[in-house]
């Protein structure tokens, strides 16, 4: 079985797919192939002439109070904090997810990307920022300068475009998206109710 999800630093939902989906996977055996992506490049290429605001969103106040309780709901259930809006948001995420796409070799994205999101919507600093960069790169012993001359590279900008065309063709619209066997899509975090029971009737077939 193969599980893959695409993420975005700057999404609170992502966050908490993040960490929800790393237990379930372990309970399973399985490892996780992340795919770092920018989600309001997915959002605009899939919804021509509507404009990207992931402060708001595109709901009705009473709809939009409730999706607050909802994500703060998840955020306790999991144990992680989220300020939400957080200052300066939405924030271009792309250098946070372009050095997530050069990091994943080492071994070190799960770290670094949950320093950035802690750092974003726990301590509410910038990840635009290199300097917000550079001290996440000292807190899970990567090489600062040389992640930030890595991702002003334009074969590491062309990498994280691809990433989001990948994501495009294969029918996603938002983070997190989820795929088991490369085509079985969920998408949210709600979502990862079905993840588990599909992954269960897996197992059950293997017994």
């Amino acid at each position: 079985m193969k599980i893959e999800m695409f993420f975005d630093c700057s999404s609170p939902w992502s966050y908490l797919g993040f960490e929800r989906i790393q237990p379930l996977a372990a309970s399973f055996g399985l490892e996780i192939e992340w795919h770092p992506v920018l989600a309001g490049g997915i959002f605009n290429a899939v919804n021509p002439g509507i404009e990207w605001n992931k402060s708001k969103g595109h709901m009705p106040p009473r709809k939009l109070d409730y999706h607050q309780k909802v994500m703060q709901d998840w955020a306790d259930i999991t144990g992680i904090k989220i300020i939400f809006p957080p200052t300066g948001h939405p924030v271009n995420s792309a250098k946070a997810m372009r050095a997530c796409l050069v990091v994943q070799p080492t071994g070190l994205l799960v770290p670094f990307a949950r320093a950035c999101y802690r750092a974003y919507f726990g301590e509410e600093k910038s990840l635009a920022e290199d300097t917000v960069l550079l001290d996440i790169c000292e807190q899970v012993g990567i090489d600062g300068p040389w992640l930030i001359q890595r991702i002003a590279e334009p074969e590491t900008k062309a990498a994280l475009r691809a990433k989001v065309d990948e994501a495009i063709e294969r029918k996603a619209f938002g983070v997190p998206t989820i795929y088991l066997n490369g085509s079985d899509m969920y998408f949210g975090v709600d979502s990862l109710q079905l993840v588990e029971a599909r992954l269960q009737q897996w197992r059950n077939r293997q017994d």
